[in-house]
């Protein structure tokens, strides 16, 4: 990965800049003041991912034109131009996210062209992408993934190599927008763009100490995005604190043409945005559903259970009302049904996975290298991902996906999946109006994170309820293990109500500031 060749540092400016520290808020207000300039900026940005990129391996393609993207911020700004939320803020997307002119490889080999595959390199942005633009941010760069997505723990196969957790290097990062996470973590950025199919902004999020949002499936758009599955896709901000991830989910929801399933989101934005209804104050009398065998079958390890039960102690104080496991006996837990043999990971949801990639792919462009999924089979045929060696073998023993396999191109039958979304959505909304529950608040995982190489994966309260349900979820750090593994929460509502969840997460960081800044390293 090169750096940009146009860059000439403003050395007085750009490296005496504290990235760590600095909000989307803290960016709007020093660019105000002449504090340092969009340019500057970037370039201290740029010179962090010199620093610590080598070692985190977070980001795996530079932007060419950051730096020009970022003195066109200045020269609007000097001409009294009106700009954006994002005016200036250095971001990240994840690797699987179109960008125009840069390769979207999926962390796979065989689709980057400098480890001989091909590259996908799209004629235009995903609709995410052109909307961080037109808010003003300024694009450093595309994040690692492992191959195909296909781990929420770590992207220890991409073909660029392992990404590191920031806060604990030896313990995985979270997956699989395991470098978006890192690059904020490590202050690379301000802001990264994730996208979860099955826990992959959560687990990142809650595994680097970082405040994730899984949205409302529908709320913001997935065309452009390289696809696990367009039933449950979502792409949503990582940042450092809940008001940046606020800030960046108004730049980022709401309809598009390009996505017909964002139509369900008119109406359902708050009116004045996602920072709306942050408040200090904003758990007062909030009915809360615990963790329990009600939701999921499967218990927290000991120190999890301790440190959620100083959490509980924390919501208590701040007013919130704490209700023991209000999902138990409505039949909740007994729909997660792990894919064989996998153990925990219930893949329901993925049977239109090859339908899915053959539309994402018609959207790249005439000049695509692959422009239909059977071009695309034929390119991978040697790690054929849906064989019975494959990354996504998992995916022949979801009983409608032999179908979808064998007519890529035809509109699938996911019946199936469509009866268990109605049932989780149905106990869900049943369970939350028995008990009058506001939200739920449970620890984001089961337990602290396994070693980086590990055999053992990140085991997650809420996937994959949230992901077949299409709930939204807000994480928030809430604290540490002994080991130094960050313990976060997670804050789960029904349909639409990221607004709330947010305040919630708010409030709780307003209380309890767990957050560390990292000890950053730069050996590689």
């Amino acid at each position: 990965m090169n750096r940009p060749a146009n860059i000439h540092n403003d050395q007085s400016s750009s490296n005496s800049l504290d990235l760590t520290s600095l909000t989307v808020e803290g960016v709007q207000a020093g660019l105000a003041i002449g504090a340092y300039t969009a340019k500057s900026l970037v370039e201290a940005s740029l010179d962090a991912v010199e620093r610590y990129n080598a070692k985190y391996n977070a980001i795996i393609f530079l932007n060419p034109s950051a730096v020009d993207d970022a003195k066109e911020i200045d020269r609007r700004r000097t001409a009294g131009e009106r700009l954006g939320p994002l005016a200036g803020v250095p971001v990240v997307v994840k690797d699987t996210i179109d960008m125009a002119g840069l390769p979207t490889t999926a962390g796979w080999s065989l689709l980057c062209s400098t480890t001989g595959g091909v590259d996908l390199t799209p004629e235009r942005d995903a609709p995410v992408v052109a909307r961080l633009r037109e808010a003003g941010a300024v694009i450093i760069g595309k994040t690692n993934v492992p191959i195909l997505s296909c781990s929420s723990s770590h992207a220890n196969n991409s073909w660029a190599g392992p990404t590191l957790n920031v806060v604990i290097p030896e313990r995985v990062p979270g997956g699989s927008s395991s470098g978006s996470a890192s690059a904020v973590a490590a202050a690379m950025v301000v802001l990264g763009l994730g996208e979860e199919t099955g826990g992959s902004i959560q687990n990142p999020a809650s595994a680097q100490d970082l405040v994730g949002i899984k949205p409302t499936i529908g709320l913001v758009p997935n065309a452009g995005v390289f696809p696990g599955s367009a039933n449950r896709d979502v792409v949503g901000p990582l940042a450092r604190c809940v008001r940046d991830a606020a800030i960046c989910l108004d730049v980022l929801a709401g309809y598009t043409s390009e996505d017909p399933k964002t139509l369900a989101s008119v109406g359902k934005k708050p009116k004045g945005g996602y920072t709306s209804k942050l408040d200090a104050d904003a758990l007062k009398g909030k009915r809360l559903a615990l963790y329990g065998s009600g939701w999921r079958n499967q218990g927290l390890s000991m120190e999890a259970e301790e440190l959620y039960g100083r959490a509980k102690d924390e919501l208590e104080k701040i007013g919130a009302v704490l209700i023991e496991d209000p999902f138990a006996g409505s039949g909740f837990a007994d729909l997660h049904w792990p894919i064989p043999p996998l153990a925990n990971f219930d893949a329901r949801g993925l049977e239109s996975a090859p339908y899915d990639l053959h539309k994402y792919l018609e959207r790249l462009g005439s000049k695509a290298a692959l422009k239909t999924f059977p071009e695309f089979a034929k390119a991978t045929a040697k790690e054929n991902p849906f064989g019975p060696t494959g990354i996504a073998y998992f995916l022949a023993n979801l009983p409608q996906f032999a179908a979808v396999l064998a007519n890529p191109s035809h509109p699938p039958n996911i019946s199936e999946f469509i009866a268990l979304k109605e049932e989780y959505l149905a106990i869900f909304d049943e369970v939350f109006a028995r008990y009058h529950l506001d939200a739920c608040v449970f620890p984001q995982m089961l337990q602290e994170l396994p070693a980086l190489h590990g055999t053992e994966l990140i085991r997650a309260t809420t996937v994959d309820q949230i992901n077949i349900g299409g709930f939204p979820g807000v994480t928030v750090p809430a604290g540490y293990y002994a080991s130094g593994s960050p313990f976060g929460l997670i804050f789960v509502g029904g349909m639409w109500s990221e607004a709330e969840l947010l305040s919630y997460a708010y409030a709780y960081e307003c209380a309890t500031r767990h957050r560390k800044v990292p000890t950053l390293r730069n050996e590689a």
